[in-house]
Formats: C-alpha cells, structure tokens, sequence
C-alpha cells in the first residue's frame, strides 16, 4: 500500500507565521495541518502518512522543549523542527540533544525550514517502512507452531540441531525437519538472514518467555 500524502503539522501561537507556512508547504505541495496550541494539535487526529511537526520554542502554557521531552518519554517518534524567535545555545543544545531536526531562528528562509521537513519526511518514512517491515516479521512469527517458534530461537542463539534434540527429547532429524520448515515460513534464505530476523524480533527475551 503507498504512503498517504506526506503531512507537516505547525504549532505556532503567532496566526501570521501560520498562514505563512501554511502557503509556503502548500506551494511545494505538503499537506498542512496548523494549530495554535500543543493542545489543539493532540487532539487532531495523527497523519496517515510520513508527518512531522514545525513547533515554536516559546508556546502559552506548555513549551516546545517540555512537548518534545514528554514525546521521547512515550517512546513518540516524531520528528521535530523547532522555531522561535527568541533562541539561544543551551536551548539549541537541548533540543538538538532530544532528536530535534533542526533549530530556526525567526526570520529564517524559506528554502531552510523546506530542507529541514524534507528531511524530517524523510526519516519518518524510513521509520515508518521499518515499522511495516517488523510487523510483517512478527506476523510470520505468530504463525509457527510451538515447536517451531522454541526451534527458532534455539537456533538463531547459535545451538546445533543435536544439542536442540537432545533439550527436547527429539530426533535430529525432526529438529531438522522443522527447522527446514520454519525458515521457510519466515521466508529466510540463509540461518544469518534468520539470526537478523530474531535480532529484530528480540528473540533473546522471548526466549525466556518461551
């Protein structure tokens, strides 16, 4: 399925900034969703597509910085374009250090706030491809039998169909026939594409689980 049109959401208390952006992202062709408040922004409903947010430093009530803080705590990627008009090192240096893309100072260009959201689109598509990615892999995981997904985790931690047997109580030949099984469920071409998939898939505690 293709990507909804890319998103970039402006939280600016400053209605002239607004609108300006506004234009300036619907003249390169970016949807735009602009809000006056953190507050109103967390009650829109998020993009279904690649997003990221063009957030003043300096807002009523709650600021950019805590916002940003309070995202990485809920583990929230979003990528974050700060402006403000009132900017200084350590606040640069703080929002650089919690993931931001970019720190504009107002007036800034045109073309550098457009560098820092393609960039920020960027990344949020890579995000959200990998995310695809992951679930598909633990889809295909959900779908082995029992045996299969303990198998699985015994062999991508490096133990030998013998010693697996032996753990469980089975032939070698039976470990073998579902581990043949499995890799093909898992669509692995090679044990070391499977070992990276059980590294995405954190089998090592899932292991303990098992």
């Amino acid at each position: 399925m293709v990507d909804a049109k890319p998103t970039v959401s402006v939280v600016d208390d400053d209605p002239a900034l607004r609108e300006s952006v506004g234009l300036l992202l619907e003249s390169v062709d970016l949807d735009a969703q602009l809000f006056a408040s953190i507050a109103d922004f967390l009650k829109s409903n998020p993009p279904n597509g690649p997003s990221c947010l063009v957030l003043d430093v300096r807002l009523p009530g709650k600021s950019g910085l805590d916002f940003q803080r309070e995202l990485t705590a809920a583990k929230r990627e979003l990528p974050i374009i700060f402006i403000t008009g009132h900017g200084d090192i350590p606040m640069t240096v703080q929002a650089m250090k919690g993931g931001a893309i970019e720190f504009l100072t107002k007036p800034f260009r045109d073309q550098d706030l457009l560098d820092a959201i393609q960039l920020g689109l960027s990344r949020d598509r890579v995000r959200r491809e990998n995310e695809k990615a992951l679930a598909v892999l633990r889809e295909r995981f959900e779908a082995l039998s029992p045996r299969q997904r303990e198998i699985m985790v015994q062999v991508t931690q490096g133990r030998l169909c013998k010693q697996i047997a032996s753990d469980f109580g089975l032939c070698e030949s039976t470990v073998k026939v579902h581990r043949s099984r499995l890799m093909r469920n898992m669509k692995a071409r090679s044990l070391s594409e499977l070992v990276r998939m059980a590294d995405k898939l954190k089998l090592v505690s899932e292991e303990h689980r098992l």
